[in-house]
């Protein structure tokens, strides 16, 4: 399968933009199929106008796009600590295999290594202006609950070796702000999982002396944000990392409940 195939073509506002840069530097001449693709008339992709998320290709332009984006945000938060960890690299491998098969894990790979390159070809300085101009993409044409989930993902392959070290936390609080997202939601993100009740207010994003009617209204807006139906179109593995999220949410709250005897 080629990776033109699960990539499925560089759809839509991907196409454009900082994002597609870098796609058709990782993924060389098999951009010019994404281009093609794009390029193909309004009859063949959907109806004219429909977006880069409706019509026949809708839903897979927009899970494509969702994970080259990944992609790119997995490679400055890996190349974060200056170390490229195997935990961090087979978690991606796992990911893209549970959706795609084997050779499109192998294919992955290959893209972030060659977004490894390019990060070390052009400078950390560089490379960090790019990942800021494709967060900035993504904001414009992402729906902030998958934002919240490509934050998540983040997170979890930051965690992959047991800890988030502080230069990949710093990371990934970059990105959210580049994708114009809430400082409250990467602290939130980075405590997920933990069994401290300092970390449960961190989750809900709430101070330890809010009232039980703030805690109440953090945890209920957080969990429409965070519902895994709001990723649904990305497909079954994304929403099931979105319902995984979603109980780690739930637990903080029955954390904080308890100790409050509420």
């Amino acid at each position: 399968m080629a990776a033109g195939k699960w990539i499925g073509g560089i759809l839509g506002w991907m196409a454009g933009g900082p994002l597609g840069v870098l796609a058709g530097i990782a993924i060389g001449a098999l951009f010019d199929y994404g281009m093609d693709t794009v390029n193909q008339p309004a009859t063949d992709r959907g109806a004219a106008g429909t977006g880069p998320y409706e019509g026949a290709n809708g839903f897979e332009g927009q899970r494509n796009s969702f994970l080259f984006a990944m992609l790119v945000l997995v490679s400055y938060i890996i190349k974060a600590d200056g170390r490229v960890m195997h935990s961090e690299m087979e978690l991606v491998r796992r990911f893209l295999r549970s959706n795609f098969g084997d050779m499109a894990s192998r294919q992955g790979e290959d893209i972030l290594k060659r977004l490894f390159e390019e990060h070390k070809r052009s400078g950390n300085a560089a490379f960090r202006t790019t990942v800021a101009d494709c967060c900035a993409q993504i904001a414009a044409n992402m729906d902030y609950a998958q934002r919240l989930q490509l934050l998540n993902l983040l997170v979890l392959v930051a965690r992959a070796d047991g800890t988030v070290a502080t230069a990949e936390a710093e990371a990934i609080r970059e990105c959210a702000a580049w994708m114009r997202m809430a400082p409250a939601d990467a602290d939130s993100m980075l405590n997920l999982g933990g069994d401290s009740l300092e970390a449960a207010y961190k989750v809900l994003g709430v101070p330890p002396t809010a009232t039980d009617d703030e805690v109440r209204s953090a945890y209920r807006k957080l969990a429409l944000r965070h519902h895994p139906d709001r990723v649904a179109t990305l497909g079954e593995d994304i929403r099931s990392a979105a319902e995984k999220k979603f109980q780690e949410i739930n637990d903080a709250k029955e954390r904080i409940y308890k100790a409050r005897g509420m």
